[in-house]
């Protein structure tokens, strides 16, 4: 991605707020009408706080972060912004009361309130048809589950309204209180049929239905500045909030699908793995693989697995790091490849996998379970985890095509993990097919790209796709060794606990 350089006047800039799990970024995106230049104007943590033994989001922090970057901007430049939007990660919210202040710290989705929550919804609205109804998988950290957690909380008895994490931000930069579709699908309080809210759902769990606000699709121009952020930050207060993909995954694949009858893997501690659908796949083989349908711009479905992705690296280069080895990525995927292939696989989503503690003997005593060589030098266990990562990969791709009916043709690899040339070789070879790696700032693109169709400077989503294709510096990884890997596709299959 080439880097912004200066005031250019035939130059449209745009503003995009990424707020993720661990850290948050603003990012400025300068379009010429052809090409994204991209310039990061502040990086901040994001670190949950624990407060009276839950755990929280530190959204005040957030806020004064954001404003931070904005002021940044308004001082170095004389150029209008043509428009800011907001992109987090899904299924967490705030609740307003009816002045619109804001009810209590927001949770964090690892807060153990949740624990046991959904059993005790599906006693009341069986698994089956709550699926039916909104496609989205299970987990505990769905919205859904959270707000049951709160039934006699006196936060939800004075509510009045519900508004999901980037919602909430929009909300305190112009003034409107919304839902966008995108990270509202990740709620499980869509119907996925509809694509509309689902009241009765909050109504047979006896909690409040009236806490939704109105949905927006993406690239919704939602109003403009509040005066009290234009006197802050000194930007004007004309300056429009538009609310783009704001589901992060939503922004990364908005970016990048559609371009061909490809898959995408949004690639990074977790792997999101899926396709463009039009209408929802609900059937009784998608609940049964746990697939998710979310919503996508343009009215398309995300039909997708999360997978366990790099975190089980991740967390084995910690331990190692804790034990006194300083051991970089490159040198940990150079041992890798000096590394014997195919020597023993994992389950990178085994329940033994959660704990970030002691990873690289996790590994081990999965593979002695399951009667395989222990890896044992770092570049074994380094190659296990990659190896078995890729044939995760193609099991979901060959689910996906199952459930579509579709053969794809490539796989594109976005987000921070398409950073990783060994893990993409490895899944060109284990799905037979090329790989398109890149761009690594596909969230930010999305988010930007969606704020431009929405002012008229790009005339459709294809459009916009092509001008991210155009802007940043992908790369192609052809399939080698297939036989070998397909080979290898049987091995993985045949451990215990590899299905879904």
């Amino acid at each position: 991605m080439k880097g912004e350089r200066g005031a250019n006047p035939s130059r449209a800039d745009f503003i995009a707020v990424d707020l993720g799990a661990s850290s948050g970024r603003v990012l400025l995106g300068g379009f010429d009408g052809e090409r994204w230049a991209l310039r990061e104007l502040h990086r901040f943590p994001n670190e949950p706080v624990r407060l009276a033994g839950s755990l929280h989001w530190n959204v005040l922090t957030l806020w004064a972060e954001v404003q931070r970057a904005l002021a940044a901007y308004a001082r170095e430049r004389r150029a209008p912004v043509m428009g800011i939007g907001v992109d987090t990660w899904g299924v967490d919210f705030g609740l307003l009361d009816r002045r619109d202040h804001l009810l209590g710290v927001p949770y964090h989705y690892r807060d153990a309130r949740t624990d046991g929550q959904m059993e005790r919804v599906w006693t009341t609205l069986p698994k089956a048809t709550l699926y039916a109804r909104t496609g989205l998988q299970f987990m505990q950290i769905n919205t859904l589950y959270q707000l049951c957690s709160m039934r006699g909380d006196p936060q939800l008895e004075v509510a009045e309204t519900l508004l999901m994490m980037p919602d909430l931000f929009h909300f305190w930069l112009s003034g409107e209180k919304r839902g966008e579709y995108t990270v509202a699908s990740t709620s499980q309080l869509l119907d996925a049929r509809t694509r509309t809210w689902a009241p009765d759902l909050l109504s047979a769990l006896g909690l409040p239905s009236h806490l939704l606000p109105p949905l927006v699709p993406p690239g919704t121009v939602l109003g403009t500045l509040r005066a009290s952020v234009a006197a802050e930050t000194r930007l004007p207060a004309a300056t429009p909030v538009i609310a783009p993909a704001a589901h992060d995954t939503a922004s990364a694949v908005a970016a990048t699908a559609g371009l061909d009858e490809g898959a995408f893997i949004s690639s990074g501690t977790w792997s999101l793995v899926g396709a463009e659908v039009p209408e929802p796949v609900l059937s009784a083989r998608a609940l049964e693989r746990d697939f998710t349908n979310e919503g996508g711009v343009g009215g398309t479905i995300r039909l997708l697995k999360n997978v366990a992705g790099l975190w089980l690296l991740e967390a084995c280069k910690r331990q190692w790091e804790r034990e006194g080895a300083a051991l970089s990525w490159p040198a940990l995927l150079e041992a890798a490849v000096a590394a014997p292939p195919f020597r023993s696989f994992v389950n990178p989503g085994a329940e033994t996998f959660l704990s970030p503690d002691g990873m690289p003997e996790a590994i081990r005593a999965f593979c002695r379970r399951s009667g395989q060589p222990e890896p044992g030098s770092v570049g074994e266990i380094v190659r296990c985890c990659l190896e078995s990562l890729a044939l995760k990969y193609r099991t979901v791709l060959d689910d996906l095509e199952a459930l579509t009916g579709r053969r794809f043709r490539v796989v594109r690899i976005v987000g921070g993990g398409s950073q990783n040339a060994l893990l993409n070789q490895f899944t060109a070879d284990a799905c037979a097919r090329p790989v398109v790696a890149g761009p690594v700032e596909a969230t930010a693109l999305g988010n930007l790209t969606v704020q431009a169709v929405a002012c008229g400077l790009l005339p459709d989503l294809e459009a916009g796709r092509k001008a991210v294709a155009a802007s940043a510096e992908l790369r192609t990884f052809e399939p080698k060794h297939t036989d070998a890997w397909e080979a290898a596709l049987a091995r993985f299959k045949s451990l215990s606990g590899t299905s879904p």
